[in-house]
Protein backbone atom coordinates (compact mmCIF):
# COMPACT_ATOMS: atom_id res chain seq x y z
CA UNK A 1 0.00 0.00 0.00
CA UNK A 2 0.92 3.47 -0.70
CA UNK A 3 0.90 6.00 2.31
CA UNK A 4 1.56 10.20 1.59
CA UNK A 5 0.83 12.46 4.47
CA UNK A 6 -3.11 10.69 5.57
CA UNK A 7 -3.74 9.01 2.62
CA UNK A 8 -3.32 5.27 2.22
CA UNK A 9 -2.39 4.12 -1.56
CA UNK A 10 -1.96 0.20 -2.82
CA UNK A 11 2.25 -0.83 -2.72
CA UNK A 12 3.21 1.01 0.67
CA UNK A 13 4.20 4.29 -0.63
CA UNK A 14 5.38 6.16 3.09
CA UNK A 15 5.89 9.98 3.37
CA UNK A 16 9.17 9.47 4.60
CA UNK A 17 10.14 11.09 8.02
CA UNK A 18 13.80 10.82 8.01
CA UNK A 19 16.93 9.54 6.74
CA UNK A 20 19.14 6.38 8.24
CA UNK A 21 22.86 7.33 8.86
CA UNK A 22 25.28 6.22 5.39
CA UNK A 23 26.31 3.27 5.59
CA UNK A 24 30.38 3.44 5.14
CA UNK A 25 31.71 1.35 1.99
CA UNK A 26 35.16 0.17 1.90
CA UNK A 27 36.71 -1.23 -1.39
CA UNK A 28 39.84 -3.18 -1.50
CA UNK A 29 41.39 -3.18 -5.58
CA UNK A 30 43.93 -6.37 -6.43
CA UNK A 31 44.92 -4.78 -10.15
CA UNK A 32 46.13 -7.20 -12.68
CA UNK A 33 47.01 -6.81 -15.88
CA UNK A 34 44.66 -8.46 -18.78
CA UNK A 35 47.32 -11.14 -18.88
CA UNK A 36 47.16 -11.87 -14.92
CA UNK A 37 44.19 -13.07 -12.94
CA UNK A 38 41.16 -11.16 -13.14
CA UNK A 39 40.66 -8.03 -10.68
CA UNK A 40 39.24 -9.08 -7.14
CA UNK A 41 37.11 -6.72 -5.72
CA UNK A 42 36.51 -6.51 -2.13
CA UNK A 43 33.22 -5.05 -0.55
CA UNK A 44 31.83 -4.09 2.78
CA UNK A 45 28.72 -1.69 3.10
CA UNK A 46 25.99 -0.66 1.07
CA UNK A 47 27.10 1.89 -1.40
CA UNK A 48 29.34 2.62 -3.75
CA UNK A 49 31.00 5.75 -4.83
CA UNK A 50 33.28 4.88 -7.26
CA UNK A 51 33.58 5.03 -10.87
CA UNK A 52 34.66 2.09 -12.90
CA UNK A 53 37.23 2.56 -15.54
CA UNK A 54 38.70 -0.81 -17.52
CA UNK A 55 41.43 1.36 -19.65
CA UNK A 56 44.37 -0.81 -20.19
CA UNK A 57 42.70 -3.67 -19.45
CA UNK A 58 42.78 -2.78 -15.63
CA UNK A 59 39.83 -2.54 -13.61
CA UNK A 60 40.12 0.37 -11.03
CA UNK A 61 37.59 2.94 -9.38
CA UNK A 62 38.46 6.12 -9.26
CA UNK A 63 36.49 7.73 -6.26
CA UNK A 64 34.07 10.29 -6.23
CA UNK A 65 34.72 12.06 -3.08
CA UNK A 66 31.39 12.78 -1.14
CA UNK A 67 32.89 14.23 2.01
CA UNK A 68 33.29 17.67 1.11
CA UNK A 69 29.37 17.64 0.28
CA UNK A 70 28.37 16.39 3.55
CA UNK A 71 30.63 18.83 4.96
CA UNK A 72 29.39 21.82 3.58
CA UNK A 73 25.12 20.64 3.93
CA UNK A 74 24.79 18.54 7.15
CA UNK A 75 24.72 21.91 9.26
CA UNK A 76 22.67 23.46 7.00
CA UNK A 77 19.74 20.62 7.95
CA UNK A 78 17.18 20.66 10.88
CA UNK A 79 15.36 18.70 12.83
CA UNK A 80 11.32 19.71 12.97
CA UNK A 81 9.32 18.65 16.30
CA UNK A 82 5.42 19.83 15.46
CA UNK A 83 3.10 19.91 18.42
CA UNK A 84 -0.69 19.75 17.98
CA UNK A 85 -2.62 20.62 21.42
CA UNK A 86 -5.04 18.32 22.81
CA UNK A 87 -8.50 19.03 21.79
CA UNK A 88 -11.65 19.46 23.52
CA UNK A 89 -14.26 17.16 22.06
CA UNK A 90 -17.93 17.05 23.23
CA UNK A 91 -20.10 13.88 23.20
CA UNK A 92 -23.00 12.84 24.30
CA UNK A 93 -24.38 10.05 26.68
CA UNK A 94 -27.44 8.65 26.16
CA UNK A 95 -29.24 8.14 29.99
CA UNK A 96 -29.61 5.14 31.38
CA UNK A 97 -33.08 2.90 31.71
CA UNK A 98 -34.25 4.77 35.25
CA UNK A 99 -32.79 8.62 34.44
CA UNK A 100 -35.09 8.02 31.01
CA UNK A 101 -38.05 7.44 32.80
CA UNK A 102 -37.36 9.45 36.34
CA UNK A 103 -35.20 11.85 35.24
CA UNK A 104 -35.64 14.66 32.65
CA UNK A 105 -34.54 12.15 29.53
CA UNK A 106 -32.08 14.36 28.62
CA UNK A 107 -28.87 13.23 26.79
CA UNK A 108 -25.64 14.34 28.81
CA UNK A 109 -23.03 16.04 27.76
CA UNK A 110 -19.66 15.34 28.50
CA UNK A 111 -15.88 16.56 27.53
CA UNK A 112 -13.78 14.37 26.33
CA UNK A 113 -9.67 15.88 26.23
CA UNK A 114 -7.36 14.25 23.13
CA UNK A 115 -3.38 14.23 24.32
CA UNK A 116 -1.37 16.45 22.23
CA UNK A 117 0.08 15.25 19.11
CA UNK A 118 3.67 15.33 18.01
CA UNK A 119 5.65 14.51 14.73
CA UNK A 120 8.85 14.82 13.39
CA UNK A 121 10.92 15.66 10.68
CA UNK A 122 13.73 17.93 8.54
CA UNK A 123 14.33 21.37 7.12
CA UNK A 124 16.27 22.49 5.10
CA UNK A 125 18.09 26.15 5.98
CA UNK A 126 17.72 28.54 2.76
CA UNK A 127 19.50 32.17 4.19
CA UNK A 128 21.66 32.85 7.23
CA UNK A 129 18.65 35.08 8.05
CA UNK A 130 16.58 32.01 9.06
CA UNK A 131 14.31 30.78 6.16
CA UNK A 132 13.65 27.21 6.04
CA UNK A 133 11.54 25.16 4.02
CA UNK A 134 10.03 21.58 5.11
CA UNK A 135 7.31 19.61 4.13
CA UNK A 136 4.29 20.63 4.25
CA UNK A 137 3.14 17.08 5.89
CA UNK A 138 5.23 17.75 8.72
CA UNK A 139 4.01 21.25 10.20
CA UNK A 140 0.48 20.64 9.17
CA UNK A 141 -1.62 21.69 12.07
CA UNK A 142 0.96 22.52 14.23
CA UNK A 143 0.01 24.80 17.26
CA UNK A 144 3.88 24.74 18.12
CA UNK A 145 7.15 24.29 15.81
CA UNK A 146 10.61 23.42 17.78
CA UNK A 147 13.90 23.74 15.82
CA UNK A 148 16.74 22.27 16.41
CA UNK A 149 20.14 22.67 14.55
CA UNK A 150 22.95 20.56 14.45
CA UNK A 151 24.62 22.23 16.71
CA UNK A 152 22.13 21.60 19.30
CA UNK A 153 20.66 25.18 19.25
CA UNK A 154 16.96 24.82 19.93
CA UNK A 155 14.55 28.16 18.28
CA UNK A 156 10.50 28.16 18.04
CA UNK A 157 10.01 28.81 14.59
CA UNK A 158 6.35 30.78 12.76
CA UNK A 159 4.98 29.70 9.74
CA UNK A 160 5.59 31.83 6.25
CA UNK A 161 3.44 30.08 4.30
CA UNK A 162 2.39 27.02 3.28
CA UNK A 163 1.61 24.78 0.32
CA UNK A 164 -0.17 21.69 0.23
CA UNK A 165 -0.09 21.03 -4.19
CA UNK A 166 3.65 20.62 -3.75
CA UNK A 167 3.89 19.05 -0.07
CA UNK A 168 6.03 22.27 0.82
CA UNK A 169 6.20 25.16 3.67
CA UNK A 170 8.22 28.07 4.77
CA UNK A 171 8.78 28.39 7.98
CA UNK A 172 11.72 30.83 9.85
CA UNK A 173 13.20 30.94 13.16
CA UNK A 174 14.90 34.33 14.45
CA UNK A 175 18.34 35.04 14.45
CA UNK A 176 21.70 35.88 11.63
CA UNK A 177 24.54 34.04 10.55
CA UNK A 178 23.11 30.66 10.38
CA UNK A 179 24.48 28.09 8.28
CA UNK A 180 23.03 27.25 4.84
CA UNK A 181 22.56 25.27 1.72
CA UNK A 182 22.87 27.39 -1.96
CA UNK A 183 20.17 26.29 -4.10
CA UNK A 184 21.28 24.34 -7.12
CA UNK A 185 19.54 23.48 -10.22
CA UNK A 186 17.76 20.64 -10.57
CA UNK A 187 17.17 20.40 -14.36
CA UNK A 188 20.79 20.40 -14.67
CA UNK A 189 20.40 16.82 -12.88
CA UNK A 190 21.92 13.48 -14.98
CA UNK A 191 20.95 9.82 -14.57
CA UNK A 192 23.70 8.44 -12.36
CA UNK A 193 24.81 10.91 -10.88
CA UNK A 194 26.11 10.97 -7.26
CA UNK A 195 23.25 12.70 -4.60
CA UNK A 196 23.47 12.52 -1.12
CA UNK A 197 20.29 12.56 0.93
CA UNK A 198 20.60 14.87 4.66
CA UNK A 199 18.32 14.63 7.54
CA UNK A 200 18.09 15.10 10.97
CA UNK A 201 15.22 12.44 11.94
CA UNK A 202 15.80 11.78 15.25
CA UNK A 203 17.38 15.07 16.77
CA UNK A 204 20.78 13.27 17.14
CA UNK A 205 22.13 15.63 14.27
CA UNK A 206 22.24 15.25 10.77
CA UNK A 207 22.90 12.01 8.95
CA UNK A 208 23.93 11.34 5.62
CA UNK A 209 23.04 8.75 2.96
CA UNK A 210 24.77 8.49 -1.00
CA UNK A 211 23.13 7.11 -4.02
CA UNK A 212 22.48 8.20 -7.66
CA UNK A 213 19.68 9.77 -9.38
CA UNK A 214 17.52 6.96 -10.86
CA UNK A 215 14.88 8.65 -12.96
CA UNK A 216 13.51 12.42 -12.94
CA UNK A 217 9.93 13.62 -13.32
CA UNK A 218 7.96 10.67 -11.80
CA UNK A 219 4.63 10.95 -10.80
CA UNK A 220 3.41 8.36 -8.06
CA UNK A 221 0.20 9.10 -6.75
CA UNK A 222 1.06 10.19 -3.38
CA UNK A 223 -1.36 13.21 -3.51
CA UNK A 224 -5.37 12.99 -3.77
CA UNK A 225 -6.26 16.85 -4.72
CA UNK A 226 -6.49 17.23 -8.72
CA UNK A 227 -4.04 20.16 -8.11
CA UNK A 228 -1.00 18.94 -6.53
CA UNK A 229 1.41 19.12 -8.23
CA UNK A 230 4.41 16.10 -8.77
CA UNK A 231 7.21 15.61 -10.32
CA UNK A 232 9.51 13.88 -8.49
CA UNK A 233 13.41 12.94 -8.51
CA UNK A 234 14.11 9.19 -7.72
CA UNK A 235 16.94 8.17 -5.69
CA UNK A 236 18.00 5.02 -4.48
CA UNK A 237 19.60 7.07 -1.71
CA UNK A 238 18.40 5.69 1.14
CA UNK A 239 15.15 7.91 2.67
CA UNK A 240 13.38 6.67 5.76
CA UNK A 241 10.70 7.89 7.89
CA UNK A 242 11.85 10.81 9.76
CA UNK A 243 13.35 12.53 6.93
CA UNK A 244 10.80 14.26 5.40
CA UNK A 245 11.79 18.02 4.15
CA UNK A 246 15.15 16.55 4.60
CA UNK A 247 18.00 17.93 1.59
CA UNK A 248 18.92 15.97 -1.38
CA UNK A 249 22.25 17.29 -2.65
CA UNK A 250 24.54 16.76 -5.34
CA UNK A 251 28.52 15.98 -5.33
CA UNK A 252 29.05 20.10 -4.77
CA UNK A 253 26.68 20.39 -1.76
CA UNK A 254 24.08 22.24 -3.59
CA UNK A 255 20.60 21.51 -3.13
CA UNK A 256 19.18 20.24 -5.77
CA UNK A 257 15.79 18.43 -4.46
CA UNK A 258 13.60 18.33 -0.69
CA UNK A 259 13.12 14.55 0.62
CA UNK A 260 9.52 13.74 0.53
CA UNK A 261 8.49 10.25 0.03
CA UNK A 262 9.55 6.83 -0.26
CA UNK A 263 8.09 3.56 -2.03
CA UNK A 264 8.69 0.19 -0.04
CA UNK A 265 6.91 -3.06 0.66
CA UNK A 266 7.96 -2.91 4.21
CA UNK A 267 7.15 0.55 5.04
CA UNK A 268 11.39 0.86 5.40
CA UNK A 269 13.88 1.82 3.02
CA UNK A 270 13.99 -0.71 -0.02
CA UNK A 271 15.38 1.18 -2.87
CA UNK A 272 13.02 3.88 -4.00
CA UNK A 273 13.34 7.61 -2.49
CA UNK A 274 11.95 10.64 -3.82
CA UNK A 275 12.64 14.42 -3.85
CA UNK A 276 10.92 17.54 -4.79
CA UNK A 277 13.32 19.22 -7.29
CA UNK A 278 14.50 22.87 -6.88
CA UNK A 279 12.84 23.87 -10.12
CA UNK A 280 9.54 23.75 -8.07
CA UNK A 281 10.59 24.35 -4.64
CA UNK A 282 12.34 27.63 -5.86
CA UNK A 283 9.40 28.93 -7.44
CA UNK A 284 7.16 27.91 -4.42
CA UNK A 285 9.35 29.23 -1.70
CA UNK A 286 9.66 33.13 -3.79
CA UNK A 287 6.05 33.28 -3.89
CA UNK A 288 5.74 31.79 -0.17
CA UNK A 289 8.16 35.03 0.97
CA UNK A 290 7.14 37.34 -1.28
CA UNK A 291 3.00 37.02 -1.14
CA UNK A 292 2.48 34.70 1.55
CA UNK A 293 0.66 32.12 -0.94
CA UNK A 294 1.39 30.27 -4.68
CA UNK A 295 1.30 32.06 -7.67
CA UNK A 296 -0.05 29.06 -10.19
CA UNK A 297 -0.10 29.46 -13.26
CA UNK A 298 -2.32 28.00 -15.55
CA UNK A 299 -1.91 26.73 -19.13
CA UNK A 300 -5.29 25.95 -19.15
CA UNK A 301 -5.40 22.05 -20.82
CA UNK A 302 -6.30 18.65 -20.46
CA UNK A 303 -4.96 15.72 -21.45
CA UNK A 304 -2.53 13.35 -21.30
CA UNK A 305 1.14 11.46 -22.80
CA UNK A 306 0.98 10.54 -26.21
CA UNK A 307 2.13 6.78 -25.47
CA UNK A 308 -1.01 6.51 -23.15
CA UNK A 309 -3.02 7.38 -25.88
CA UNK A 310 -1.89 5.40 -28.36
CA UNK A 311 -3.03 2.59 -25.92
CA UNK A 312 -6.60 3.09 -26.46
CA UNK A 313 -8.56 1.14 -28.45
CA UNK A 314 -9.55 4.27 -30.60
CA UNK A 315 -6.26 5.33 -31.08
CA UNK A 316 -4.58 2.19 -32.00
CA UNK A 317 -4.37 2.58 -36.10
CA UNK A 318 -3.77 6.24 -35.67
CA UNK A 319 -0.43 8.01 -36.24
CA UNK A 320 -0.20 11.34 -34.04
CA UNK A 321 3.48 12.04 -35.82
CA UNK A 322 5.29 11.42 -32.41
CA UNK A 323 5.79 9.09 -29.32
CA UNK A 324 6.59 11.88 -26.97
CA UNK A 325 4.69 14.96 -26.07
CA UNK A 326 1.01 15.95 -24.32
CA UNK A 327 -2.13 15.27 -26.15
CA UNK A 328 -4.45 18.26 -25.53
CA UNK A 329 -7.76 16.46 -25.14
CA UNK A 330 -9.74 19.50 -24.10
CA UNK A 331 -9.15 23.66 -23.43
CA UNK A 332 -10.66 25.41 -20.23
CA UNK A 333 -12.76 28.28 -21.00
CA UNK A 334 -10.72 31.58 -19.65
CA UNK A 335 -7.56 30.17 -19.77
CA UNK A 336 -4.54 31.11 -21.90
CA UNK A 337 -4.44 28.05 -24.34
CA UNK A 338 -7.84 28.77 -25.54
CA UNK A 339 -6.76 32.61 -26.10
CA UNK A 340 -3.76 31.95 -27.98
CA UNK A 341 -5.22 29.13 -30.11
CA UNK A 342 -4.59 26.02 -28.47
CA UNK A 343 -6.76 23.14 -29.98
CA UNK A 344 -8.23 19.98 -29.11
CA UNK A 345 -6.03 17.03 -30.67
CA UNK A 346 -2.70 19.32 -30.72
CA UNK A 347 0.01 17.79 -28.99
CA UNK A 348 2.49 19.61 -27.03
CA UNK A 349 6.51 18.89 -27.65
CA UNK A 350 8.11 21.67 -25.95
CA UNK A 351 7.89 24.78 -23.33
CA UNK A 352 10.52 27.38 -24.08
CA UNK A 353 12.46 24.89 -26.49
CA UNK A 354 12.88 22.47 -23.71
CA UNK A 355 11.32 19.30 -24.50
CA UNK A 356 8.47 17.78 -23.23
CA UNK A 357 7.96 14.18 -23.15
CA UNK A 358 5.17 13.52 -20.55
CA UNK A 359 2.17 15.60 -18.33
CA UNK A 360 4.51 15.72 -15.94
CA UNK A 361 6.91 16.98 -17.08
CA UNK A 362 5.14 19.77 -18.49
CA UNK A 363 3.35 20.60 -15.24
CA UNK A 364 6.92 20.66 -14.16
CA UNK A 365 7.58 23.36 -16.32
CA UNK A 366 4.57 25.42 -16.18
CA UNK A 367 4.87 25.73 -12.27
CA UNK A 368 8.11 27.35 -12.48
CA UNK A 369 6.13 30.69 -14.06
CA UNK A 370 3.92 32.80 -12.31
CA UNK A 371 0.31 34.30 -14.02
CA UNK A 372 1.54 36.68 -16.38
CA UNK A 373 4.20 34.98 -17.66
CA UNK A 374 4.28 34.49 -21.52
CA UNK A 375 5.76 31.20 -23.03
CA UNK A 376 6.32 29.58 -26.09
CA UNK A 377 4.54 26.67 -26.72
CA UNK A 378 5.65 23.91 -30.09
CA UNK A 379 3.24 21.68 -30.91
CA UNK A 380 2.53 19.42 -33.19
CA UNK A 381 -1.25 20.13 -35.41
CA UNK A 382 -1.80 16.91 -37.81
CA UNK A 383 1.86 16.11 -37.62
CA UNK A 384 3.01 20.10 -38.67
CA UNK A 385 4.96 22.17 -36.50
CA UNK A 386 3.49 25.08 -35.06
CA UNK A 387 4.45 27.46 -32.33
CA UNK A 388 2.07 29.56 -30.34
CA UNK A 389 2.64 32.65 -27.49
CA UNK A 390 0.58 31.86 -24.37
CA UNK A 391 -0.09 33.90 -21.28
CA UNK A 392 -0.91 32.37 -18.40
CA UNK A 393 -3.92 32.81 -15.96
CA UNK A 394 -4.30 31.79 -12.55
CA UNK A 395 -7.27 30.20 -11.29
CA UNK A 396 -9.60 33.02 -11.40
CA UNK A 397 -8.99 33.46 -14.95
CA UNK A 398 -6.59 36.57 -14.91
CA UNK A 399 -3.36 37.30 -14.40
CA UNK A 400 -3.26 39.55 -11.27
CA UNK A 401 -1.45 38.74 -8.09
CA UNK A 402 -3.35 36.25 -5.64
CA UNK A 403 -3.54 37.68 -1.97
CA UNK A 404 -2.83 35.56 1.00
CA UNK A 405 -6.51 35.10 1.97
CA UNK A 406 -5.48 34.85 5.94
CA UNK A 407 -8.42 35.22 8.20
CA UNK A 408 -8.31 38.84 8.77
CA UNK A 409 -10.86 39.18 6.33
CA UNK A 410 -13.15 38.46 8.50
CA UNK A 411 -12.76 41.41 10.49
CA UNK A 412 -12.96 39.64 13.83
CA UNK A 413 -10.91 39.26 16.95
CA UNK A 414 -11.75 35.65 19.20
CA UNK A 415 -11.58 34.82 22.47
CA UNK A 416 -12.19 31.59 25.31
CA UNK A 417 -16.15 31.18 26.14
CA UNK A 418 -15.96 31.49 29.88
CA UNK A 419 -17.54 28.30 32.02
CA UNK A 420 -19.94 29.94 33.66
CA UNK A 421 -21.70 31.26 30.40
CA UNK A 422 -20.64 27.70 28.90
CA UNK A 423 -22.95 26.50 31.93
CA UNK A 424 -25.81 28.46 31.54
CA UNK A 425 -26.24 27.88 28.10
CA UNK A 426 -25.68 24.42 28.10
CA UNK A 427 -22.51 23.97 25.45
CA UNK A 428 -19.75 22.05 25.85
CA UNK A 429 -17.76 23.65 23.24
CA UNK A 430 -17.53 27.08 21.28
CA UNK A 431 -15.22 30.22 20.04
CA UNK A 432 -16.73 33.57 21.05
CA UNK A 433 -16.28 36.48 19.15
CA UNK A 434 -14.71 38.95 21.62
CA UNK A 435 -14.39 41.83 18.93
CA UNK A 436 -15.77 43.44 15.05
CA UNK A 437 -14.06 45.24 12.77
CA UNK A 438 -14.81 45.97 9.35
CA UNK A 439 -14.59 42.56 7.64
CA UNK A 440 -16.62 39.94 6.53
CA UNK A 441 -18.20 39.03 9.85
CA UNK A 442 -19.73 42.71 10.26
CA UNK A 443 -20.95 42.74 7.10
CA UNK A 444 -22.31 39.37 7.87
CA UNK A 445 -24.20 41.20 10.47
CA UNK A 446 -22.71 38.82 13.53
CA UNK A 447 -21.77 40.87 16.75
CA UNK A 448 -19.66 40.96 19.53
CA UNK A 449 -20.45 38.32 22.32
CA UNK A 450 -21.54 35.49 18.95
CA UNK A 451 -20.55 32.35 20.38
CA UNK A 452 -19.59 30.40 17.00
CA UNK A 453 -20.10 26.72 17.56
CA UNK A 454 -20.24 24.60 13.79
CA UNK A 455 -19.03 26.19 10.69
CA UNK A 456 -19.44 23.86 7.59
CA UNK A 457 -20.32 21.42 10.05
CA UNK A 458 -17.19 21.23 12.01
CA UNK A 459 -17.44 21.93 15.63
CA UNK A 460 -15.22 24.86 16.75
CA UNK A 461 -13.69 24.73 19.80
CA UNK A 462 -10.65 27.54 19.40
CA UNK A 463 -9.19 30.12 16.85
CA UNK A 464 -7.45 27.21 15.47
CA UNK A 465 -9.85 25.17 14.46
CA UNK A 466 -12.22 28.03 12.58
CA UNK A 467 -8.61 28.71 10.86
CA UNK A 468 -8.45 24.99 9.67
CA UNK A 469 -11.67 25.37 8.48
CA UNK A 470 -11.28 28.75 6.54
CA UNK A 471 -8.37 27.28 4.78
CA UNK A 472 -9.93 24.32 3.59
CA UNK A 473 -13.12 26.59 2.35
CA UNK A 474 -11.10 29.04 0.45
CA UNK A 475 -10.05 26.13 -1.73
CA UNK A 476 -13.51 24.92 -2.72
CA UNK A 477 -15.17 26.60 -5.82
CA UNK A 478 -17.81 27.88 -3.02
CA UNK A 479 -15.84 29.13 -1.08
CA UNK A 480 -18.39 29.82 1.70
CA UNK A 481 -18.78 29.70 5.63
CA UNK A 482 -21.72 28.34 7.17
CA UNK A 483 -21.45 29.33 10.77
CA UNK A 484 -24.09 28.37 13.56
CA UNK A 485 -23.74 29.33 17.09
CA UNK A 486 -25.55 31.70 20.30
CA UNK A 487 -25.71 34.88 21.94
CA UNK A 488 -25.03 34.79 25.68
CA UNK A 489 -29.34 35.97 25.57
CA UNK A 490 -29.79 32.13 24.41
CA UNK A 491 -30.82 33.21 21.25
CA UNK A 492 -29.33 31.34 18.40
CA UNK A 493 -27.96 32.23 14.67
CA UNK A 494 -26.81 31.10 11.53
CA UNK A 495 -25.09 32.99 9.25
CA UNK A 496 -23.46 32.42 5.19
CA UNK A 497 -20.31 34.38 4.39
CA UNK A 498 -19.03 34.53 1.12
CA UNK A 499 -15.19 34.51 0.94
CA UNK A 500 -14.60 35.10 -2.77
CA UNK A 501 -16.10 38.91 -2.85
Amino acid sequence: MKIATKKVFQSFLLVALCASAAGVTTYVVNNKTAKDEPAVIVESGVKNPFAMSTAGGVISRQPVDLTDAAEKTIHGVVHIKSTVNGRTQVVQEMPDIFEYFFGNGMPRQREIQSRPQVGYGSGVILSEDGYIVTNYHVIESADQIDVTLNDNRIFQATVVGTDPNTDLALIKIEGDEFPFIPMGNSDDLKLGEWVLAVGNPFNLTSTVTAGVVSAKARKIGIYDSRESIESFIQTDAAINMGNSGGALVNVRGELIGINSALESPTGTYAGYGFAIPTTIVSKVVADLKEFGTVQRALLGIMGGDVAAMLQLEENKNKDFGTLDGVYVSDVTDGDGALAAGIESGDIIVAINGKKVKTMTELQEVIAQHRPGDKIKVSLLRDKKSKEITVELKNSQGNTEVVKDRKMEMLGAAFGEVSEQTRKQLNIGYGLQVSGVDAGKFQKAGIQRGFIILKVNNVQIRSEKDLENVFNEAIKTPEQVLFITGIYPSGRRANFAIDLSE
